[in-house]
């Protein structure tokens, strides 16, 4: 079985920073790509940043510049900074990793989602 679990999410003003982490624990072989994306209310999820097992990465318009995907490879660990932050980035963010279970099959697995909230 296999988890992901995150955390930082919170109410932040306008121009504030958030951290987010992701980490994956379980029956895991490897991971290949892991990402972030967010759903606001209303709203489709969207892509907002994905990050390569060999660190490249990519983002959606909206953030680039301002959001910073990063991993931590030994901890099967996924970060997203975001700094400038605007109120359209409010949504529930969610991770998501395609990982190499231990049965030997690839499998796209998502967090629970955490709260981003930006308002003054």
């Amino acid at each position: 079985q296999v988890q992901l679990v995150e955390s930082g999410g919170g109410l932040v003003q306008p121009g504030g920073s958030l951290r987010l982490s992701c980490a994956a624990s379980g029956s895991i072989f490897s991971i290949n790509a892991m990402s972030w994306y967010r759903q606001a209310p209303g709203k489709q999820r969207e892509l907002v940043a994905t990050i390569t097992s060999g660190g490249s990465t990519r983002y959606t318009d909206s953030v680039k510049g301002r959001f910073t995907i990063s991993r931590d490879n030994p901890k099967n660990t996924v970060y997203l900074q975001m700094n400038s932050l605007k109120p359209e980035d409010t949504a529930v963010y969610y991770c998501n990793a395609y990982i190499l279970d231990a049965m030997g099959y690839y499998r796209s697995y998502w967090g629970q989602g955490t709260q981003v909230t930006v308002s003054s």
